[in-house]
């Protein structure tokens, strides 16, 4: 009530008249007697700003209160005063006009108070006068109509990785199998995780991933990356920008160059590309509105926006732009919410925007974009192809469009498709990066080794968008070491320059920032004493046990499948996959997993493993590296030759001995021979790194 009592006190400063008696007598100023009765020109305007504000705080008071009849006493009160109470608060008091309606009453006081929204039609007619002022000092923007007429600097970088805001554990890909399905299960030893501690859990990925593909390092969907928002553009670029194309935010590798890096030909065709155009001839007579709608998007009101977008699309139902604005809101909202159901009307209105008559080419290839984006995103990779496939036929010249078509492919592992799509894209584009680090990786994945090299070494040195990835250094160098080539290690240099790898030696892809790194632990560096003692103590029944099912005929060991060998036979026996039981295994060595239950540093290390492993005589094992660093590797000796096997991390060879634990981080380059006359028997329990947090060991992704 401050207002009201600074404005008495206001009048009582002011020098009153001589007081009258009237007839009636009662005194009054002699200003009012002389005029009969009735209010002075000099005092009246104060009087009016008086009721307006006692109006104003009588309103709150009403509606928070609930004490009177609000619109009884302000009727009462114009009768009194004979002044219209409406026209002083249209002229005196606008801004607390809430709801758009002309004046100030109930409604008004319930949205000052937060009991109510305010209405579409004034949040789009502020969006409107916001967007029409522009700050004096301000250089002016460019004529920029929203068809995007106007060149800009923006790429068109199909291949680069757009993250979506960090999901809560609650916001998961809709699908229906069980985890146990998921393909990551299915690899005993991956080598070719890429990732980054985030401190909000990630969506579960239960996509359909070929084994060839999502589980090698060279596959760019399986790089986590660390979850950030899209960052908008500013409030006078039109919404084109944010469509520029993004299609691979799961699964294409990061882009990571810098302009240095590119060659001045590349820069300036760059520059050369135009803003996409997204308005057709109508649309354009509505840009006010539709800008007024999207401006509420980019602000981050994305309830509003959709309101705004709907309100839009029932008033033009034929447009395709205010209908892919609504998709983009919807999209928005969905972020918010983390909700797969909204989510889902987003991919429907995405749609629908693209089938409508009179959509400009540059709308249509935007908003499938988007479509199959988010189709990826919810793990419906079937529907993504499918719309990517559309998009190929509507743009068959597009060759980054093919690309993208390639990776579904691989995706759902369908590496032959994905072969002869990339085969068409370098017979039109022989020049093309992605295209051949890919096609390479295709041939990798076939045991081309030398026939993978050219393509995965041009594709790297192209600096193509989507080429500079870990991966395909990773692939690469394997390659050339595989043929014996040293230079595989310059390339493994060059992937630590670039940051993809801690260093040269140590060439995992699915890291944790900050743990310590060193090649060869001793059990107390560890800090799991106990385990290695249970485990040492108990080794000839834990040998017992493996022997007991060595048998072939009960296929409870199978080959190594992640073809890391250069000759001979490698078996395993796997209990534990990332932090679960394999199936009914324990029943067949229930005393070896009755030593580990009490151990979960090593049964819930999701990224990790505990199994048996048989290797015979004239085996050898490529150098390879570990898919992490968030785990350390524990060999216990059961059965070893007195000679011929042996174990190199990075430049130290040693030798396991029967009862005994050896330890290494194995996302070092490591080595095995097996030239023994004999078996060699060995079982492997990964642990948590012992740097990791609780938190991190419980949200971290398995591998």
């Amino acid at each position: 009530m401050a207002p009201r009592k600074n404005f008495r006190n206001q009048a009582k400063k002011e020098v009153k008249p001589a007081a009258v008696v009237n007839k009636n007598g009662v005194k009054v100023e002699a200003s009012v007697a002389a005029s009969g009765g009735g209010f002075s020109g000099t005092k009246i305007f104060t009087w009016f700003m008086v009721l307006a504000l006692l109006g104003v705080w009588s309103s709150v008071a009403v509606v928070w209160f609930d004490l009177v009849d609000y619109d009884n006493v302000i009727a009462e009160r114009a009768k009194e005063f004979r002044f219209n109470f409406s026209e002083v608060l249209q002229g005196k008091l606008s801004a607390y006009d809430a709801d758009g309606d002309g004046d100030f009453d109930v409604e008004d006081a319930k949205v000052l108070l937060g009991l109510k929204e305010r209405p579409v039609s004034v949040l789009l007619r502020e969006a409107k006068e916001e967007s029409a002022v522009k700050e004096p000092d301000a250089v002016p923007p460019p004529d920029d109509d929203v068809d995007g007429s106007q060149n800009t600097d923006v790429e068109s970088e199909i291949q680069a990785a757009v993250p979506l805001p960090p999901i809560s554990d609650d916001f998961i890909p809709d699908d229906s199998r069980d985890e146990a399905t998921h393909p990551y299960e299915d690899e005993n030893n991956a080598i070719d995780m890429k990732g980054e501690l985030v401190e909000k859990a990630q969506p579960q990925q239960t996509l359909e991933e070929s084994k060839q593909y999502k589980n090698q390092p060279g596959s760019p969907e399986t790089k986590e990356t660390e979850a950030e928002s899209v960052p908008e553009p500013e409030a006078d670029v039109e919404p084109e920008v944010e469509s520029v194309p993004e299609l691979e935010a799961e699964f294409v590798p990061e882009l990571k160059e810098n302009a240095e890096d590119q060659p001045k030909d590349k820069l300036k065709e760059k520059a050369k590309k135009k803003k996409p155009k997204l308005l057709n001839k109508f649309e354009k007579t509505i840009k006010t509105e539709i800008d007024a709608a999207e401006k509420l998007r980019k602000k981050g009101k994305v309830e509003e926006a959709v309101r705004a977008f709907e309100t839009l699309v029932l008033q033009y139902p034929q447009s395709p732009r205010c209908r892919y604005g609504k998709a983009l809101a919807e999209d928005g909202l969905a972020e918010k919410m983390l909700s797969n159901d909204m989510l889902q009307k987003a991919i429907g209105t995405y749609k629908e925007a693209s089938e409508l008559p009179n959509a400009t080419p540059d709308l249509i290839k935007a908003t499938l974009k988007k479509r199959a984006e988010r189709q990826q995103f919810l793990g419906r990779m079937r529907g993504a192809l499918a719309t990517l496939e559309k998009l190929v036929q509507i743009f068959p010249e597009d060759m980054a469009l093919k690309n993208d078509l390639g990776v579904a492919h691989l995706l759902i592992g369908d590496n032959n498709s994905a072969k002869r799509v990339y085969e068409e894209v370098l017979a039109t584009a022989p020049s093309d990066g992605f295209a051949k680090v890919h096609y390479g990786f295709i041939l990798k994945s076939e045991n081309k080794i030398a026939e993978s090299i050219p393509f995965l070494r041009d594709g790297l040195e192209s600096g193509d968008p989507g080429t500079d990835d870990g991966r395909f250094y990773f692939h690469l160098g394997d390659a050339l070491q595989r043929m014996g080539d040293d230079s595989a290690y310059k390339w493994y240099e060059r992937g630590h320059q670039r940051g993809h790898f801690a260093s040269v030696w140590q060439r995992s892809l699915y890291n944790v920032d900050g743990l310590k790194a060193q090649p060869w632990w001793t059990p107390k560096d560890t800090g799991y004493m106990d385990l290695v003692k249970t485990l040492e103590r108990n080794w000839r029944i834990i040998r017992d046990e493996a022997q007991s099912v060595m048998d072939k005929t009960t296929g409870l060991f199978v080959p190594e499948e992640e073809n890391l060998r250069e000759k001979g036979e490698w078996g395993q026996f796997t209990l534990w996959q990332q932090g679960k039981k394999a199936g009914e295994s324990c029943r067949s060595v229930p005393k070896t997993c009755g030593l580990l239950e009490r151990y979960p540093e090593a049964t819930g290390c999701k990224r990790g493993q505990i199994k048996f492993s048989v290797m015979q005589p004239g085996t050898h094992v490529w150098p390879h590296t570990g898919p992490t660093n968030c785990r350390l590797r524990m060999h216990l000796g059961l059965v070893i030759p007195k000679t011929g096997c042996k174990i190199r991390c990075t430049n130290d060879t040693r030798a396991w001995e029967e009862g005994k634990v050896l330890i290494f981080d194995d996302s070092f380059e490591h080595e095995v021979w097996q030239d023994a006359d004999s078996y060699r028997l060995i079982f492997i329990v990964d642990v948590w790194h012992p740097e990791l947090t609780q938190y991190q060991r419980q949200t971290l992704s398995p591998i």
